[in-house]
């Protein structure tokens, strides 16, 4: 399945989520960036709040897309340790790196939600959304973070997987919702035919265009 847009697969995966339309005491949580104009349309067709989380990627030396393992936005780690041990990557490395990330994290919540205050997830249904599942490991570390939070049901709806995230990654949620899991997964951007970058100032505008949803 290719979807046009960020937008269109949002769009299409409200479709899939049609059971939560104006459901009570459930929540949308979008990973910035590209995840947010996905779940802005859902959010919006659903009329169910929206906020972010924001888990980062570790990636490897040389290689930033090529994740090792992920940081929830606390900064715990998700690590793939026989990749770490394959690719003998040093201890040093990952502290440093979750270092920095740790720090990109804060400044993307303190950025895109501003003053608007985090919603609360105790009890709630969370149905954390992206616009697409590659190594899992972000994805992951979002469902450890909401865990955390206390959610009394979480889920994770995406247009797109690559088919062995898909598949460890419903041993952890109570459900997952993929429109389409190919047999050949190479990259999130190749489902798409736009796949532009999103940029911090969308996903500001998105945020707050969402302040009215759900109410």
């Amino acid at each position: 399945m290719i979807f046009h847009d960020r937008a269109d697969a949002g769009q299409k995966l409200a479709l899939a989520l049609q059971k939560f339309k104006n459901a009570k005491n459930t929540i949308i949580l979008a990973l910035p960036r590209g995840g947010v104009v996905v779940g802005f349309e859902t959010a919006e067709e659903l009329n169910l709040p929206l906020d972010i989380i924001v888990p980062r990627k570790i990636g490897a030396p040389d290689n930033e897309e090529f994740a090792i393992g992920a940081i929830t936005e606390s900064g715990e780690g998700i690590f793939d340790q026989e990749i770490i041990s394959t690719y003998d990557i040093s201890q040093d490395y990952i502290d440093k790196t979750v270092a920095k990330e740790k720090k990109e994290a804060e400044r993307r919540l303190k950025t895109y939600r501003g003053d608007r205050p985090s919603l609360e997830l105790k009890d709630k249904t969370v149905i954390i959304v992206d616009d697409g599942i590659a190594t899992g490991s972000t994805m992951r570390a979002a469902i450890k973070s909401v865990k955390t939070k206390q959610a009394k049901k979480v889920i994770v709806a995406v247009p797109t997987s690559a088919a062995d995230s898909a598949a460890e990654i419903k041993k952890e949620v109570d459900e997952f919702i993929c429109l389409d899991i190919p047999e050949y997964f190479g990259a999130v951007g190749a489902f798409y035919e736009v796949f532009i970058q999103t940029e911090d100032n969308e996903v500001i505008e998105l945020l707050q265009k969402s302040e009215g949803f759900g109410k």
